[in-house]
């Protein structure tokens, strides 16, 4: 909200809490789901002429081909697949991922990287004459062990060599398993892989991992997949986890976020040669079909399965607003002593009338029709899967008091927090201006190294090649903020000043933001009129001279309030996040996204707002800004009640930032349109 109504907040910044959040923050999830070093793209197509894979055109014909052409183990290769099915099984890279730098397998689901097509990857391990083809480890993901009498057993082989690879938009069929990975004779060792966005299905397990130790900080992760397994006997369930210690570790061996777990008889199990397993679920659905009467003589083991496990804890599993629907939660009898568990949120079970719920759990007495339609695989519709979920943005529990405006930026290749402090308490007196600068600081540090700009505010930072620049408006002690001026540097210490943007007439301007598009710059910049707020764009070739883009201003969609607008562009969209007044059924002020491909023509995403007010946040999420950084998004946001505090907080999305601006917009999803257009 930038706190343009306040007139009793101090907003400043600097200290080293923005540096240790940010690099928390780093750490936090499941390693990278993109590399921040960049190595080969390989290409996977029926089309292609198989020869080098470095295009479309000379595209490998088979995935094997190309996981065999990984050159090296240094990390941040990636290979991108056409939508199409192939016939293959057993797969195995030839190389690992590297820490900090994950190899990927990508599916081009939504024809963004230039296959020409839209639609699943699909990997199908059967007989393409004679259909389902399953006996132990013949699967889409090559494992294998000697020892065992049968299947597909001539040599011992561990998935391990899939260690550090991330996985999205793929779909798996026909095989033992889906998404799953054994490490057979490196059983024990360390092993992370990424899965988003996939089906796995599979006779015996459409997903899970056995049997690494855990790697703290580093799990593996499952997000937004659906899992289905065909068989019901013995060792088998939706999604399988294994770990190798004797004791139950502190962290999870595995992580599954806004996942569906179809099965006959387990949603999930513990693996019969797991010493000690731990899993964290978090709004994921498990939906286990048999409801069989043990009066009949039939017998049910509980949506999360611990059989032949008793009689000491074995399993642990942490679950955040699930729902659980089966005859009972857990297996009945000695072996419920070996699961342990936590409840956080809503976490909901749908069982048989004479089960008990554990503690913790919210007992559904009618049958939830909403979690049941979700029993089928995601369908296709127009390129995309029904009823899309939105990017998963996990908001970090630290913040930064008494900030609000703010851009993180990468200069010189190392992270800047660039940042305002002014003193909204002086407002209207002969010491407001006085109180206003301009600073940056270093967040691997977390030392103030510049500081410049006194007497503006509404930072904006922008970063081109060796220069830096920061935008910000010019304040005044009694007549509000008056014109957009440039800061530029290279060294931190000699700072430029120049007009930017001039305000016309009793308007004024307030927080600005940059980006580069294939035309040279772009800027969208805040003003007080014809709407108390909305904004306005210019373009420059230089970053130095501006031309105001005439007949263009966006209010919204009823010409409402839209302020703090950060805009960036990612061909042939350009993508702005706004600040929007309060609506029904949420709290406070929330920060909506827009898109359009010539700055006239808008269309709101279908999962507005992105960002709202939770427990401790005030009445708002405001002024975002955001940075990539080692492939995971930041956004920094500020919280607060737009009277008497403010801080800024982050939020974290798992992957790269186009990434997360598209997925906000998924292909075939109806969106609400506007136009910026005056004239």
């Amino acid at each position: 909200m930038s706190m343009k109504h306040a007139d009793s907040i101090v907003v400043s910044s600097g200290t080293r809490a923005i540096l240790l959040l940010a690099t928390f923050a780093m750490n936090l999830s499941a390693s990278t789901a993109s590399e921040a070093r960049r190595g080969v793209t390989l290409h996977v197509s029926k089309l292609g002429d198989n020869s080098d894979g470095r295009s479309w055109k000379t595209a490998f014909r088979t995935i094997q081909k190309a996981l065999d052409a990984v050159p090296d183990d240094k990390g941040g290769h990636q290979i991108v697949v056409r939508p199409d099915t192939y016939v293959e099984a057993n797969l195995a890279p030839v190389h690992k991922g590297a820490a900090g730098a994950y190899n990927s397998l990508i599916g081009d689901f939504d024809g963004s990287l230039g296959s020409g097509a839209t639609g699943w990857v699909v990997i199908d391990s059967g007989d393409p004459e004679k259909g389902f083809k399953s006996w132990d480890w013949w699967g889409p993901l090559r494992a294998s062990d000697k020892h065992w009498p049968h299947g597909n057993n001539q040599e011992t082989f561990s998935s391990i060599i899939w260690d550090r690879w991330t996985l999205r938009h793929l779909y798996t069929a026909g095989g033992d398993g889906g998404f799953f990975w054994d490490l057979t004779n490196k059983s024990g060792e360390g092993f992370t892989v990424v899965v988003e966005d996939c089906v796995g299905t599979g006779r015996a397990f459409g997903g899970g991992v056995a049997y690494p130790t855990v790697r703290p900080g580093e799990p593996s992760v499952f997000r937004r997949c659906y899992f289905l397994a065909l068989d019901w006997v013995g060792d088998t369930a939706a999604v399988l986890i294994g770990g190798w210690e004797k004791t139950m570790p502190e962290h999870p061996h595995v992580v599954f976020e806004d996942c569906t777990l179809v099965h006959t008889d387990n949603a999930v199990a513990i693996s019969y040669a797991s010493h000690c397993a731990r899993a964290r679920f978090v709004n994921c659905r498990m939906i286990v079909l048999n409801f069989t009467q043990p009066e009949m003589g039939g017998k049910s083991t509980g949506v999360i399965c611990t059989q032949g496990h008793a009689p000491t804890g074995r399993l642990h599993v942490d679950l955040e607003d699930c729902t659980l629907a089966g005859y009972s939660v857990f297996t009945s009898g000695d072996d419920a002593k070996a699961v342990t568990y936590t409840t956080k949120g809503r976490t909901q079970a749908y069982v048989q009338f004479k089960q008990p719920v554990p503690e913790g759990f919210e007992r559904l007495g009618l049958w939830p029709t909403d979690l049941f339609a979700q029993i089928a695989p995601p369908r296709l519709s127009g390129g995309s899967a029904v009823s899309p979920t939105r990017p998963v943005l996990t908001k970090l529990p630290l913040a930064l008091p008494k900030a609000m405006e703010n851009t993180p930026v990468v200069f010189n290749g190392r992270p800047l927090h660039v940042l305002n402090r002014r003193d909204d308490t002086k407002n209207g007196t002969d010491d407001y201006v006085k109180s206003m600068y301009l600073y940056a600081v270093d967040m691997d540090t977390g030392e103030e190294v510049s500081r410049f700009g006194e007497g503006h505010s509404f930072a904006n930072a922008f970063v081109d090649g060796p220069w830096l620049h920061v935008f910000a408006s010019e304040g005044t002690n009694r007549d509000w903020f008056q014109s957009l001026f440039h800061f530029s540097t290279r060294d931190l210490k000699t700072w430029k000043r120049e007009p930017a943007i001039a305000k016309e007439g009793d308007e004024h301007l307030f927080n600005a933001s940059v980006c580069r598009d294939g035309k040279g710059f772009v800027m969208a910049y805040e003003s007080n009129k014809p709407v108390q707020f909305c904004f306005k764009f210019a373009r420059s070739a230089d970053l130095s001279k501006w031309e105001k883009i005439a007949g263009l201003v966006f209010t919204g969609v009823n010409r409402e309030y839209s302020a703090c607008p950060v805009l960036r562009y990612f061909s042939p969209y350009y993508y702005v996040i706004y600040l929007h007044a309060f609506i029904p059924g949420h709290k406070g002020y929330v920060s909506f996204l827009a898109r359009s491909n010539d700055l006239a023509a808008w269309e709101l995403s279908p999962f507005n707002p992105i960002l709202e007010a939770g427990p401790g946040e005030g009445i708002n999420n405001s002024d975002v800004d955001l940075f990539e950084w080692e492939g995971k998004t930041y956004l920094m946001y500020a919280t607060g009640d737009q009277a008497a505090w403010g801080a800024v907080r982050i939020a974290l999305y798992d992957g790269p930032m186009q990434e997360f601006f598209t997925g906000h917009f998924p292909p075939g999803v109806p969106t609400v349109k506007t136009g910026a257009r005056t004239d």
